[in-house]
Parts: structure tokens; sequence; C-alpha cells
């Protein structure tokens, strides 16, 4: 069972990057999905989120309105279109999986998620 992050880099404000979170020996299918960042010196946070059960999304108010998740079922993949990138996104990004019996709805407390990517890093530079 692994996930694996990847898409980050270096990218100058106003840019776009695409991230992706791809799971080898499970289907992202069962699992809801969750996008969460931590930048240095600070807490982990959730950014998005995606249901596995009825295609609802989540976004922090940060984000909202440039960044979109989506699901490629056939593919096992989740993606995170970053448009308009600021400065303040600078951070490690972080996708994560978790079964819907275990959580809430838009859950966005990164502790009952089961299984973690190992972290791709945005920077927004100019």
């Amino acid at each position: 069972v692994q996930l694996q992050a990847f898409g980050g880099g270096l990218v100058q404000p106003g840019g776009s990057l695409r991230l992706s979170c791809a799971s080898s020996g499970f289907s992202l299918y069962y699992y809801n999905m969750g996008w969460f960042r931590q930048a240095p010196g600070e807490e982990r946070k959730a950014i998005s989120y995606s249901s596995s059960s009825d295609d609802s999304t989540y976004y922090d108010d940060s984000v909202k309105g440039r960044f979109t998740i989506s699901r490629d079922n056939a593919r096992n993949t989740v993606y995170l279109q970053m448009n308009s990138l600021k400065p303040e996104d600078t951070a490690v990004y972080y996708c994560a999986v978790v079964r819907p019996n275990l959580s809430w709805p838009q859950d966005t407390r990164w502790w009952v998620y089961e299984y973690w990517g190992q972290g791709t890093l945005v920077t927004v530079s100019s």
C-alpha cells in the first residue's frame, strides 16, 4: 500500500502547477482524499478534500477559487491543480487517504488519515 505525490517545483508568483497523487496496492476509488500542506514552523493544514462517495469537495479559504482537486479513478490518481500561485503557498504538500467509515464528511483532521504520500515541495518565488 503506497501513495506517491509528485509535481512540485519552483514557480513564479501567478504561475501554475499540477500535483499528482498516485496509489499502488489499493484503489483510491474507495477512499476519501485530502491534500495538506505544511510550511516551515507551521502546522500541517488541510487545503482540499475529495469524497469517494458523492464527489463533494472542500477547499480552505486560502486556496478557494485557485486550486482544484480532481480524481481519475481509472489511473488511481488524484490531482491538485494550483493556479495563481502566491509566495504564501510555499510549503511541502502531502496527499493522504482515509476510508469513509473512519472519518467525517470533508474531514480536515490530518491525524485520522491512514496513508500518506511522501510530500512534494512547492516553492513560489520570483
